[in-house]
C-alpha cells in the first residue's frame, strides 16, 4: 500500500515478516572512539545500583561515549586521556587517526563471520553522538571540515553483507550530535535535553536520512536517543515505507520540543527524571520514551519478564561496551552459555537479539567477539530450526518439578522445547501435550523417548547431547 505523510497512515504499516523470522542481528559500532578504545570496566546496572545516573555517566562503560566522558573532571576517562594523550589533545584528532588506521580494510571478513554466526540482519552505525560520518555524504559535516569518512563505509558494508543474503539497516544518532551541541551529559535529564533544536541541525539530520534511504535502501532505520523537533516525523516514515518495501523503523524517534528541554534542565525536574529512570531500568523495564509510531521496541541490556505482544529487539554488546574497549578482558564478555540462554529466552518472548561487535580502529573484530559468534553459529547449526521462523507459544517456558529450565517456541503445528543446561538421560515431565505423538532431537533427526499417561508426557533427554551444551532443542509433532 501507499502511505500518506500522516500518523494515521503510517500506523497502518504491518511488521515485515522477515523481521519476526530473523531472531538474530548484528550491530556494528565503529568510529573515532575506536582509536582510544577506552572505558572503565563497569556494567550499566552495577553503575546504577552504586550511584545512579550521575555515577554512571562519570564511570560510563560505553567506549563510544569517550568524547563526553573525557570532559567529566576526575572521571576514569578524563584521567586516562590526560595520562595517555595529554590535556590539550583534541578528541577530533582521532578522526584522522581512524582514517589512517583502517588502511586497506576489507569488510568481506566481517560478512563471512556474520554469515557463520547465522545472523539474519546487520545494522551499521552511520553517525554516533560525536557527529563523525561513516559515509561520504553529499551533505558534509556542517561544523567541522573533514569530520567524516572519505570512502563510503556504510555502502561497502551493506553490499558485502547483502551478498551473503543478510538484511541491512543503518543506525544514526538523530537527537545528539556533539559538533552542534557539546554540553557535557552528567545525568539522564542532561541526555534528554542535550539534542540540538537548531533548525540547521533539523535540516541536516533530515537530509541525511533521505540520502541514506535513497542510496542504501536500508531494511531498518535505527534512530537513537530521539529526533530533533520541528517537523512531522510521519513525513519521513511515509517516504521510507513507500521507498523500501518490507522496511521498518525502531522506537527511538521521540521529539522533545525546546520548551520541554528547558524544563528538563530545572533542578527539581532533573532529580525526578533521574530517580524514575533509574528505578525503571533496575526493574528491567524499558526506559526509552515511546514515539507516536514505531514498528518495534529496543530495550538495551534488558529484556521482558513475559511474552510481549509488541515485537521487540534486545540490543547489547558481547561485553559491557558497544564501541571497542581495549580494557575489557575475557571476564567482561558474556559467556557462551549465558549468550545462548539469553537468546533462547528472548526468542521465546517474541524478541530478537541484536548483538553488537566493536571493531578496532584497524577494522578488526576482536578475537573474543569472533569466537563467541562462531560458537553461536555452531549451536544454531544444530538447533536453529527451534529459533528461526518461530513464534511464541502460549507461555515462554518454565521449570520442571525436578529443576530443569526450558523455553517454548512454535512453528505451524510443531512445538519446540529448548532445554537449558540439559543433562543426558534426564526425564522431563509436562502436561497438556496430548496432541503430540512424537518427539525428535533437532540436529540429529533421531526419535526421543516420550511416554504419555493421563494427560502427562514424560520425555527422556537423549544421550548424545554435547558435553556441557548450554541448551538442546526438541521438536514435538
Amino acid at each position: 500500500m501507499a502511505y500518506d505523510p500522516t500518523l494515521d497512515s503510517v500506523k497502518e504499516h504491518p511488521l515485515p515478516r522477515w523481521f519476526s523470522d530473523a531472531k538474530l542481528g548484528i550491530f556494528i559500532h565503529w568510529g573515532p572512539y575506536s582509536v582510544p578504545a577506552y572505558a572503565p570496566r563497569h556494567e550499566l546496572i552495577d553503575n546504577l545500583r552504586k550511584g545512579g545516573w550521575s555515577y554512571h555517566f562519570k564511570n560510563n562503560p560505553y567506549a563510544e561515549w569517550y568524547m563526553n566522558s573525557m570532559k567529566i573532571r576526575d572521571s576514569p576517562t578524563w584521567k586516562h586521556h590526560d595520562r595517555r594523550y595529554g590535556r590539550d589533545f583534541d578528541y577530533f584528532e582521532f578522526g584522522d587517526i581512524l582514517k589512517e588506521s583502517m588502511g586497506r580494510w576489507d569488510c568481506r571478513a566481517w560478512s563471512e563471520l556474520f554469515q557463520k554466526s547465522h545472523a539474519k540482519y546487520v545494522v551499521m552505525g552511520a553517525k554516533h553522538h560525536d557527529g563523525f560520518l561513516m559515509f561520504d555524504s553529499e551533505d558534509e559535516q556542517m561544523n567541522r571540515e573533514g569530520w567524516c569518512m572519505e570512502r563510503d563505509v556504510i555502502g561497502d558494508v551493506g553490499r558485502s553483507v547483502r551478498k551473503k543474503g543478510l538484511k541491512y539497516g543503518v543506525y544514526y544518532s538523530s537527537a545528539l550530535d556533539w559538533t552542534f551541541k557539546d554540553e557535557t551529559i552528567t545525568c539522564m535529564a542532561d541526555m534528554l535535553s542535550n539534542g540540538s533544536t537548531d533548525t540547521r541541525y533539523l535540516d541536516y539530520v533530515w537530509n541525511h536520512w533521505l540520502e541514506m534511504i535513497r542510496r542504501y535502501e536500508p531494511d531498518v532505520l535505527w534512530s537513537d536517543i530521539g529526533f530533533p523537533p520541528g517537523r512531522d516525523i510521519s513525513e519521513l516514515f511515509s517516504h521510507y515505507y513507500n521507498s523500501v518495501e518490507d522496511g521498518l523503523v525502531n522506537d527511538r524517534w521521540m521529539q522533545t520540543p525546546a520548551s520541554i528541554q528547558w524544563l528538563f534542565r530545572r533542578y527539581p525536574i532533573r532529580k525526578v527524571i533521574d530517580y524514575f529512570a533509574r528505578r525503571m531500568l533496575l526493574k528491567g523495564k524499558v526506559t526509552t520514551l515511546q514515539p507516536p509510531h514505531c514498528d518495534y521496541l529496543t530495550p538495551e541490556y534488558s529484556s521482558f519478564d513475559e511474552i510481549n505482544e509488541k515485537k521487540w529487539e534486545c540490543v547489547r554488546g558481547l561485553g559491557t561496551s558497544f564501541g571497542y574497549n581495549s580494557m575489557e578482558t575475557t571476564d567482561d564478555y558474556i559467556s557462551f552459555r549465558e549468550l545462548i540462554h539469553l537468546f533462547v529466552d528472548i526468542v521465546s518472548k517474541n524478541g530478537n537479539l541484536m548483538i553488537n561487535v566493536g571493531p578496532t580502529a584497524e577494522g578488526e573484530i576482536p578475537k573474543e567477539q569472533r569466537e563467541l559468534l562462531i560458537k553461536m553459529g555452531g549451536w544454531l547449526d544444530l538447533y536453529g530450526e527451534a529459533m528461526f521462523g518461530t513464534r511464541p507459544y502460549d507461555i515462554p517456558g518454565g521449570t520442571t518439578s525436578n529443576g530443569v529450565e526450558y523455553r517454548f517456541t512454535r512453528k505451524d503445528e510443531q512445538l519446540y522445547i529448548t532445554v537449558l543446561d540439559p543433562i543426558p538421560g534426564k526425564i522431563l515431565q509436562f502436561t497438556g501435550f496430548d496432541k503430540y505423538d512424537d518427539c525428535y532431537h533437532l540436529g540429529y533427526d533421531e526419535p526421543v523417548l516420550m511416554k504419555k499417561k493421563k494427560g502427562r508426557s514424560k520425555i527422556k533427554l537423549p544421550q548424545n547431547i554435547g558435553k556441557n551444551s548450554p541448551a538442546c532443542s526438541l521438536k514435538l509433532v
